[in-house]
């Protein structure tokens, strides 16, 4: 009994990795000022959207892992196998474009971390984005991912920063399982903030890093239960430190009266008194360490996307050469995201909020492609979905679509 459970962690261990990074870095600088503002503005009635979500992150995540094991291709190389380059470029094309909303996101993240420590922008961001492109360009994969796990532990600090906010708990639990007042719907604000932890949460880049990442590991068939095991562990690890987030802003920011933040790092500052010091230096550290450890991945994420779309080389584990089209992709995304940063005056704070609503609108068509993949028996033979998981994946879609209808209507008559 021992030894077969020794074999299972070993197992497990081994094949750690791809799921449990892609959830964390979904814990990104955008992730962070949604949570933080959800809890700012609307105290704990946000919570609720926790467990509904954390179930389809766990069902959709599964779903790119098994197809990842089971094809041994990533998700925009079956897209284009199987329903066109036309569709393809559609896809790539949004999806470029919203993570490079991301992108910009994560080193503005940097930047107003750093500040906090009274480091200019014009120092943070340039060196910063260096050492993002060498970790990548320099390493291999197995390195690479063993500082992504190391990173994505460091995110302890917000539960931790929740836990010193004193929160009432009660309050935070009983909001977490019961629904809000139908009022809250009304007010200003709140509809468009539960497309944007939804799609802060799930977002569609997610899907494809972690079916890449996946297939670039080499998982196999044999190891599919540790895979999966991967994906659940750090699809919850994420949701409770979002929870964590929202409850730490909700007992510190809101119960004060203080209201909408323009920033993460705001929440940090306000927290200072508040809270106390170690709660504005917790909050501040897991802010800097989500921006780069974002930084470093949505670029990848990006560029694995369009060369897997456009069938060229790609991977962490090939050289430039080997793949340079890749490479240069990763360099111009770091290049570019960093330098939007640099540009005075610019509207950071609104591109923020709005590419997590983008991901929620962009979400339903990329549940809609996995779908219509994964219940094929020729591409996936016994492993297509089960009725339950059709039934979560199919809600989803259905009611992110739905919610982002909603928000333009909204939008449109205010």
């Amino acid at each position: 009994m021992l030894k077969r459970w020794r074999t299972r962690i070993l197992l497990f261990l081994a094949v750690l990795g791809p799921g449990f990074i892609t959830a964390n870095v979904d814990n990104d600088p955008n992730g962070i000022f949604t949570y933080s503002q959800a809890g700012a503005q609307f105290g704990y009635d946000l919570l609720w959207t926790m467990i509904p979500i954390t179930l389809a992150l766990i069902v959709v995540q599964e779903m790119c892992a098994r197809m990842g094991v089971v094809t041994g291709k990533g998700l925009s190389d079956l897209i284009r196998e199987e329903f066109g380059l036309r569709i393809t470029v559609i896809v790539m094309f949004l999806l470029v474009l919203v993570n490079f909303g991301n992108v910009v996101g994560e080193f503005a993240g940097i930047a107003s971390s750093l500040q906090l420590f009274h480091l200019s922008k014009y120092i943070s961001v340039p060196v910063c984005a260096v050492l993002v492109w060498l970790l990548v360009v320099r390493g291999d994969y197995k390195n690479v991912e063993k500082i992504f796990l190391i990173a994505s532990s460091f995110y302890i600090a917000y539960i931790i920063t929740g836990v010193l906010a004193e929160p009432n708990w009660h309050t935070a639990l009983v909001a977490t399982v019961k629904l809000p007042s139908r009022s809250v719907w009304k007010e200003d604000g709140y509809l468009f903030l539960v497309i944007s932890v939804i799609g802060t949460t799930i977002a569609p880049w997610m899907q494809f890093y972690l079916q890449s990442s996946v297939v670039e590991k080499g998982v196999r068939v044999k190891d599919y239960a540790a895979s999966r095991l991967d994906v659940i562990v750090g699809s919850i690890f994420t949701d409770v430190v979002a929870w964590f987030i929202i409850v730490a802003c909700a007992a510190t920011l809101w119960v004060h009266g203080l209201g909408a933040i323009q920033d993460a790092s705001d929440a940090a500052l306000a927290m200072k008194p508040l809270a106390g010091a170690y709660a504005f230096l917790l909050f501040a550290f897991g802010l800097f360490n989500a921006s780069f450890f974002a930084a470093s991945v949505l670029p990848i994420s990006t560029a694995y996307v369009v060369c897997e779309g456009l069938g060229v080389e790609s991977g962490v584990d090939k050289r430039f050469k080997e793949a340079p089209f890749f490479y240069w992709l990763y360099t111009i995304l770091i290049a570019g995201g960093g330098a939007v940063v640099l540009i005075p005056n610019f509207p950071l704070i609104k591109w923020q909020i709005e590419s997590q609503a983008l991901n929620g609108i962009l979400l339903p068509i990329v549940i809609v492609l996995m779908l219509l993949l994964i219940n094929r028996k020729d591409l996936m033979g016994e492993y297509t979905n089960s009725h339950w998981f059709n039934v979560i994946a199919w809600l989803t879609a259905i009611i992110v679509s739905i919610l982002s209808v909603m928000l333009m209507v909204q939008q449109v008559r205010s």
